[in-house]
């Protein structure tokens, strides 16, 4: 139908434009001419109508441009923390572990290879052993850090990478702060084991988050030489387990504890766990402050056996925060990722609540990042401008490799 109109407008278009032809031919007057005037009159109100009726106006109704619909932040993109809430320092933190994913993975893994080298078509291939995105080329992330990694032609006429000079001397310098470092080491292995629901971990764990505490590569060996402390054993799964072997009292002492003696006001104002109360207890600011405090302490010991609790009463909530906050205390940086977390997730006792668990408690928390992959800071093992109030000789080193690998060249 559609067709057929569009083939009469077109026959009346022709004709419309005939007439006029026809008109300057003849060199005559319109009105001395009654057959052409009659032609006239007879298709003009077709004309105008077919003009009106073939209106464009259907091309524009069709070639709107429908409103995009925003879509929805998933929990991969979005942030934890409200803008108001945001707090800087702890943010940069974050995006400054993503950008030497690179740099730490890679030293990581080069650190494992024979002479310290990778030929650069495997590396490729390794975008995640090697921490770069997947679909670029690992030359790219190479370039970015001249003074750690460089690349050569072999005698076999392929291209590798490998580390410089300087990153030897550095990875050198790090093994020395290993060994000082090792008996220092072991007392957070103990207290993690002291912590945990058996007091016993696998081995793979402690290895998968020892970085987390500055643990060394080769500490399945180191803890050989320990006798009194540890025994490794076997699981019904095969696994290589590490078990406690004697209980140290004075190691069950949390850094919570010690802060009380030094700032009770400090520690009281760490965790709230508020009390339900009607209004009809018209209470002041103050009152509520003490009823809650009542409620909150005393806390549940992370050195007690947390497993044995009721799982949803407040002793057990409390536990679970108090072992979170103790967990983080041994750690290097006072912080750890929700992978960390969850790789201790049984040996803890903790549920799969415990991101809402830290977001109720922002007086001794910080949760940086997105929903799906955030971090947990430990706010008092921070200053005000967001600087580590401890820093232990390898975050002092872990500073220093990141100055080396910002650097395009050396200073002179």
């Amino acid at each position: 139908m559609v067709w057929r109109l569009f083939s009469i407008k077109n026959r009346f278009l022709t004709l419309r434009t005939l007439i006029p032809s026809i008109s300057a031919t003849s060199h005559s007057n319109p009105l001395q001419n009654p057959s052409l005037n009659s032609l006239q009159n007879l298709f003009t109100p077709y004309l105008h109508h077919s003009c009106s009726s073939f209106s464009t106006s259907f091309i524009s109704t069709k070639t709107k441009k429908k409103k995009k619909r925003k879509k929805k932040e998933s929990a991969r993109t979005k942030l934890v923390q409200h803008e108001s809430n945001r707090v800087q320092h702890f943010e940069e933190i974050v995006q400054r572990d993503a950008f030497f994913r690179f740099l730490t993975k890679s030293k990581e893994f080069l650190s494992k290879q024979p002479e310290h080298v990778l030929r650069l078509d495997d590396a490729g291939k390794l975008y995640h052993e090697l921490g770069f995105p997947r679909g670029r080329k690992v030359v790219r992330s190479i370039e970015r850090h001249p003074l750690i990694f460089q690349t050569y032609r072999h005698t076999d006429g392929k291209m590798w990478f490998g580390f410089t000079d300087l990153m030897e001397d550095l990875l050198e310098e790090e093994r020395s702060i290993m060994n000082e470092m090792e008996k220092d080491r072991v007392t957070k292995v103990r207290k993690l084991l002291m912590m945990s629901a058996q007091k016993r971990i696998p081995l793979s764990k402690i290895y998968h988050c020892r970085l987390l505490f500055g643990i060394p590569e080769d500490f399945r060996d180191r803890v050989c030489k320990y006798p009194e402390f540890f025994r490794i054993v076997i699981g019904n799964d095969g696994k290589r387990i590490l078990e406690l072997l004697n209980w140290d009292p004075s190691l069950a002492v949390s850094a919570l504890e010690r802060q009380f003696v030094v700032d009770e006001d400090r520690v009281k104002k760490a965790f709230k766990f508020p009390v339900s109360h009607g209004k009809s207890l018209d209470l002041d600011e103050d009152d509520a402050r003490k009823l809650n405090l009542l409620n909150t302490l005393p806390l549940v010991s992370p050195y007690s056996d947390g497993s044995k609790l009721s799982l949803w009463t407040l002793e057990a909530e409390k536990y679970r925060v108090g072992i979170l906050h103790e967990f983080l205390s041994l750690t290097l940086e006072k912080r750890a990722s929700i992978h960390h977390i969850v790789e201790f997730k049984e040996e803890l006792s903790l549920t799969k609540h415990t991101y809402q668990m830290l977001l109720k408690q922002p007086n001794a928390f910080y949760l940086a990042g997105t929903e799906m992959n955030w971090a947990v800071f430990l706010r008092d093992g921070y200053n005000e401008s967001g600087v580590l109030i401890e820093k232990d000789p390898q975050v002092v080193f872990n500073e220093k490799l990141y100055r080396y690998a910002l650097m395009k060249e050396m200073e002179s």
